[in-house]
C-alpha cells in the first residue's frame, strides 16, 4: 500500500543521511596491514547488521507472530499446512520491511567507496609499485595499505595511489549499482508473484487492504476506551470515585495493607484457564468485596 511505500522511502532518506553523519563524524581508515580489512568490514556490514535486527524489533509483525507461541505448544491448529504457509508469508513480508535499511546503507556506503577502498587497499594490484624493484613484498603491503591516506604515502607515488583509488571506487561503485538492481528486480518479481498467485481480484484486493486498515483502527480504539473503562470499576472500588467525576459526594481512605497489596511488581497472573489478572489493582478488586473507611467531601476533614 502506500503507506508502506511511504514508510520505506522515509527509511531509505533518513538511513542515507544517517550513514553521511556517521562517515563523516566517526570513519577513519587507519592504513595499517592487516587492519584495514576489519576496519571497512566492521563499518559496512555492522551498521547493516544492527539495522536489520531493529527492522525486525520495530515491526508489529514480528511479536504478533512470536507472542505467546510458547504457551500455545501442544494445542492443535485446524489446518497445520495452511498455518504454515502463513508463517512463512509473514515472515517474508517482515524481511522485506526489515531489510529496507540495511540494503539501503549497504548500497550508499558502497556507492561512497571509502568503506571498501580502506578495506581492500592492502590487495590491490601490485604491478602499480614495479617501478622499484628493491622494495619486498612486506613492504608492498604497507604501502598498499597507506594509500587511503594521503599523507603516509611517498611523494613519487601520488599517481600511482590516484590510480589504485579509482580503481577501487570502480570496484565499489560498481557492485553499490548492482546490488540496488538485484534488489529492484527481486521486489518487483515479488509482488508480480504475489498478485499473480493472489484469490482477489484487483478491486476486491483493495477493499480488503481497506478494510483491514479500517478495523485495525477501530480495533485500536475499541481497546482503549474498554480497557479505561475495566480499569476505571478497579480504581472506583479502590478510591470510591471515579476520575474525572463531579459532585463527589465521598471517597475511600485505602488502608495501608491495600496499599501494599497493589503496590511493588507483578507478573501477568493467570486466575482460570480463560482469563488474567492484569496487575495487582486489578487483582486486588477481583478478589471480592472490600470494606474501608469512607469520607465524605462536604465535611471538613
Amino acid at each position: 500500500g502506500k503507506e508502506v511505500v511511504i514508510a520505506n522511502a522515509v527509511i531509505a532518506i533518513v538511513t542515507i543521511g544517517g550513514q553521511q553523519l556517521f562517515s563523516f563524524f566517526t570513519f577513519s581508515c587507519p592504513c595499517h596491514v592487516g587492519q584495514n580489512l576489519i576496519y571497512g568490514l566492521a563499518f559496512l556490514g555492522v551498521p547493516a547488521l544492527i539495522l536489520l535486527i531493529l527492522g525486525y524489533a520495530l515491526n508489529n509483525q514480528t511479536w504478533r507472530l512470536v507472542t505467546g507461541k510458547r504457551s500455545l505448544e501442544g494445542q492443535t491448529t485446524p489446518n497445520q499446512l495452511l498455518q504454515c504457509k502463513l508463517v512463512c508469508f509473514v515472515l517474508c513480508s517482515i524481511t522485506g520491511r526489515a531489510l529496507v535499511a540495511p540494503v539501503t546503507w549497504l548500497a550508499v556506503t558502497l556507492i561512497n567507496g571509502s568503506y571498501y577502498v580502506c578495506a581492500v587497499s592492502e590487495y590491490a594490484p601490485v604491478h602499480y609499485y614495479e617501478g622499484n624493484p628493491n622494495i619486498t613484498a612486506s613492504e608492498h603491503r604497507r604501502i598498499l595499505a597507506a594509500i587511503p591516506c594521503s599523507q603516509l604515502v611517498p611523494p613519487e607515488l601520488t599517481r600511482a595511489r590516484d590510480e589504485v583509488i579509482l580503481l577501487l571506487r570502480y570496484q565499489s561503485q560498481v557492485a553499490g549499482w548492482l546490488l540496488i538492481a538485484v534488489v529492484v528486480i527481486t521486489v518487483f518479481l515479488s509482488y508480480c508473484l504475489a498478485s499473480c498467485f493472489s484469490p482477489l481480484s484487483f478491486l476486491h484486493f483493495r477493499y480488503w487492504s481497506t478494510y483491514v486498515h479500517n478495523e485495525q483502527e477501530l480495533f485500536d480504539e475499541a481497546t482503549d476506551q474498554h480497557s479505561r473503562l475495566y480499569a476505571m470499576q478497579h480504581i472506583r472500588k479502590f478510591f470510591g470515585f471515579v476520575p474525572g467525576s463531579e459532585n463527589v459526594k465521598e471517597i475511600r481512605i485505602p488502608s495501608l495493607r491495600e496499599w501494599q497489596a497493589i503496590s511493588g511488581l507483578a507478573f501477568l497472573k493467570r486466575v482460570d484457564a480463560e482469563h488474567y489478572d492484569y496487575s495487582l489493582l486489578h487483582d486486588w478488586a477481583l478478589r471480592g468485596s472490600v470494606n474501608g473507611k469512607y469520607l465524605k467531601t462536604d465535611e471538613d476533614p
